[in-house]
């Protein structure tokens, strides 16, 4: 299994996307002069240009534009444009003094430039539980006996186009309609409504981004025997092209179309994967059009972006409270780096046609986005496979499939859950939908609202609720808890990389500040230099100033290919070394890769009763990264009991497990018994607490192994491992001496636990009259009750290798 890679490989992936990324900053993007609401773009373009402008007006009201709005454009001198048939908006070409004009009308709402948006630039149903819904005999029973697919409802994939001659997605049968819909007009006489162009077999000759996000919604897998399939096959697919440099007007008429041809097509959802770098506003006409959708029953979705991971860079149109904005994750149940960020606190209540909305900066939900596999147009523009398609799709499949990463490739992933949705109860309205898909996701380790929204989403979960309404969900989603205790982190990042050579020093250097609390460094072997293919088993070694040494804990009798971590509490300030030497054995040249991470951490309230303990740093951290909370008061007790009924509650607040039904009044507990509980494990899986007992009995050493290492995913690891357990000292193994006292069903996750730096061994020594050198000793204490600091050491240990 390769190694994830995700500051190095996946950095460089998302340079060669066919969107662009969002610019870092944004812009005030309105003005108000006179009556209607200026775009800041439009205002810059008047100062430079003294021909024509082109320019979006949008009118009070509902509807089309009215006669008497025409009209006005014809006084002004405004004779070229168009006009949409279901919003109060036109495109036209104006002056700048005819825009003066009009910014002073009180039946013009906004004045906005027509400038370019950009694209966000395949597939993770087992993950999300999508594969679950369709075996899922009892939601078969309650669907007519047959599979939840999204038979019937409509989806308007609007985006660059859509191949319709390809075989997922065939015009006249899953795919129902195919529209160019270029909106520009040509610079000629004449005010008229906007013309569609449908039934076009193919809209996506530019860019392929379309084909790819339609498959993803609701491709069904025909030209790869269904092993791409969409997230909902059965729903009708709607492709409105606007090419592959498409400006705001192109796009707000798929809008348009949507509303128009809601009912012959069955229109539910719009989805959306472009976006600008302004900040939000109501009266901005994408906003209109999103607002207008959803008053109609048409539930909108908008990539959030692919400008993080700085915080402020969420798209403007993702941020509007009546849309559906997606992050990004990875496979892993982890969020991708480049998933653009909300802002933390920040938000805003204002009114829109009488009723009062509430903003918050943040996505809505996560959703895979990283190595999506998804249809692939079979004009020239898609013609190309990539060294990444070739290595993870099937030469039979090459010509049909591309592998895309971006917010882009997420967004269809929801809009594909949100057809199931529909399919198990078509009266839900966009509200709803946006409230289960919030109420059911998944706690996303480390990760806050403003990153993540609710969390990874629970495809399975959803559309449980969506059937079942009365079942009881989301008590158990942190975006919507009150915490006993906050902290704030720092973090200082950095990566580095060293040419792996078994006959020379594999050495570097790197500065520890001051007051840290918390030392990560990891270590990514990307196999030999020229065909990338690992094999060498490395490990290292960091050495601190005094000469106090840190080893990574790689087992040669394990067959996965973990990543090799090592953490330091309090590391000593100053100049370390990192060594790579190869576990004894052959070794070969490769690239080596890795991160080195300082945290620190500081109390914001509560905690009062810390200072000075052991632990004190780790609990502040972990309280930071929602791993786990302090009790009602503020105050941690850390050396008290952990209770088991404590661990599941912080299970699924920090080590993300999914929800499930709550059946009793302990929804915590109802989670982590459940078969699948783990994000990263198979649904096959065993829960991540092994007996539902009294939740006032106390944890074990050998029971928070066995919890952290099934959250991390690998029970098959854990199963698979015989032998003798060890810890690696020295560059040996020494034998856990007291491991006969462990269960046998929990020695490979005892020894998953030592390797990945999560649980600490115990170490003494003896030493007879005339030996040389002590002899070293090392025990797991499995039986050992652990205390809430305990708990807190290693829950910060567990994050570092989620």
């Amino acid at each position: 299994m390769k190694r994830d890679r995700n500051l190095f490989s996946i950095v460089m992936a998302m340079v060669l996307l066919i969107g662009l990324l969002l610019p870092n900053s944004q812009v005030s993007a309105t003005t108000t002069d006179g009556t209607a609401t200026m775009d800041q773009h439009l205002l810059e373009e008047m100062k430079q240009n003294t021909s024509l402008i082109n320019v979006i007006v949008t009118f009070h009201g509902e509807g089309a534009p009215t006669n008497e709005n025409v009209a006005l454009l014809k006084t002004l001198g405004i004779n070229t444009g168009v006009t949409m048939q279901s919003l109060p908006i036109a495109g036209v070409l104006a002056t700048s003094q005819q825009i003066e004009a009009l910014s002073k009308r009180e039946d013009v709402r906004s004045l906005y430039l027509n400038r370019k948006v950009e694209m966000y630039n395949g597939n993770a149903t087992e993950l999300t539980g999508v594969n679950k819904v369709r075996t899922d005999q009892e939601m078969q029973k309650a669907n007519g006996g047959l599979p939840v697919s999204g038979k019937g409802v409509g989806v308007v994939v609007n985006d660059s186009g859509v191949d319709g001659t390809h075989p997922d997605m065939k015009l006249g049968k899953n795919l129902v309609q195919n529209v160019l819909g270029t909106t520009n007009m040509a610079k000629t006489t004449g005010l008229t409504p906007i013309v569609y162009q449908e039934d076009v077999v193919n809209t996506d000759t530019n860019s392929g981004h379309g084909t790819h996000v339609a498959g993803t919604v609701g491709g069904t897998g025909a030209a790869s025997s269904g092993q791409y399939e969409g997230v909902a096959p059965g729903a009708d697919l709607i492709g409105y092209g606007s090419g592959g440099g498409v400006l705001i007007l192109d796009l707000v008429g798929g809008f348009d179309y949507a509303i128009t041809n809601q009912n012959e097509y069955n229109i539910r959802i719009i989805t959306n994967s472009w976006g600008s770098n302004d900040d939000f506003f109501a009266d901005d006409p994408v906003n209109v059009a999103t607002k207008d959708c959803y008053d109609r029953g048409i539930t909108v979705l908008f990539a959030a972006g692919n400008a993080g991971p700085d915080e402020d860079t969420h798209n403007p149109y993702a941020k509007a409270p009546w849309v559906i904005s997606v992050a990004a994750g990875k496979k892993d149940g982890t969020l991708a780096d480049f998933s653009s960020r909300g802002t933390r606190g920040v938000g805003e209540t204002f009114e829109v046609d009488g009723q009062t909305w509430t903003w918050k900066d943040q996505p809505t939900v996560t959703a895979p986005g990283v190595d999506i596999i998804s249809a692939r147009t079979l004009s020239p523009v898609g013609v190309i496979s990539t060294h990444k398609d070739k290595d993870n799709i099937p030469a039979a499949y090459l010509p049909y499939y591309t592998m895309l990463n971006g917010t882009s490739m997420a967004t269809p992933h929801i809009a594909g859950v949100v057809a199931l949705l529909f399919d198990a109860e078509p009266t839900l309205s966009p509200n709803e939908v946006k409230e289960i898909i919030s109420q059911t996701a998944t706690n996303m380790p480390g990760r806050e609202a403003y990153e993540v929204g609710a969390g990874y989403v629970n495809a399975y979960g959803a559309v449980d609720l969506a059937m079942n309404p009365s079942k009881k969900y989301g008590a158990t989603v942190n975006k919507e808890q009150t915490f006993n205790a906050q902290s704030s982190m720092e973090v200082i990042r950095e990566n580095y990389a060293m040419d792996y050579n078994p006959t020379s020093e594999n050495e570097t250097t790197f500065t520890v500040q001051d007051n840290q609390a918390q030392l990560v460094a990891k270590m990514y072997a990307d196999g030999d230099t020229f065909t990338e293919e690992g094999g060498n088993p490395l490990v290292f070694t960091i050495t601190n100033p005094n000469g106090e040494v840190y080893e990574s804990g790689f087992n040669p009798t394990y067959s996965i290919d973990l990543v090799n971590t090592i953490t330091v509490e309090n590391p000593v300030a100053g100049e370390w070394k990192l060594n790579v030497n190869a576990y004894p054995g052959v070794a070969v040249p490769e690239k080596v890769v890795g991160t080195l991470t300082q945290k620190t951490a500081s109390t914001m309230n509560g905690l009062t009763d810390i200072e000075g303990h052991p632990a004190a740093d780790a609990i502040r951290l972990g309280i930071t990264e929602r791993l786990f909370d302090a009790k009602s008061g503020g105050d941690f007790y850390a050396d008290n009991l952990l209770t088991r009924g404590d661990l599941a509650s912080y299970l699924i607040m920090g080590a993300g497990i999914r929800q499930v039904e709550q059946i009793t009044d302990d929804a915590a507990m109802d989670a982590v018994f459940t078969k699948g509980a783990a994000l990263k494990g198979e649904y096959s899986n065993d829960g991540v607490m092994r007996s539902e007992e009294s939740n006032s009995d106390y944890v074990t050493r050998a029971e928070l192994a066995y919890s952290l290492v099934q959250s991390l995913g690998l029970q098959d690891e854990a199963r698979s491992f015989e032998g003798e357990l060890t810890v690696a000292y020295k560059g040996e193994r020494l034998a856990i001496e007291d491991a006969g006292e462990i269960p046998s069903e929990l020695m490979g996750y005892v020894q998953l636990a030592i390797d990945l730096g999560i649980f600490n061994v115990k170490y003494t020594s003896t030493q007879e009259p005339y030996d040389l050198e002590p002899t070293i000793h090392a025990t797991f204490q499995p039986e050992e009750k652990v205390t809430r600091g305990d708990f807190a050491v290693a829950m910060t240990r567990f994050i570092n290798n989620y």
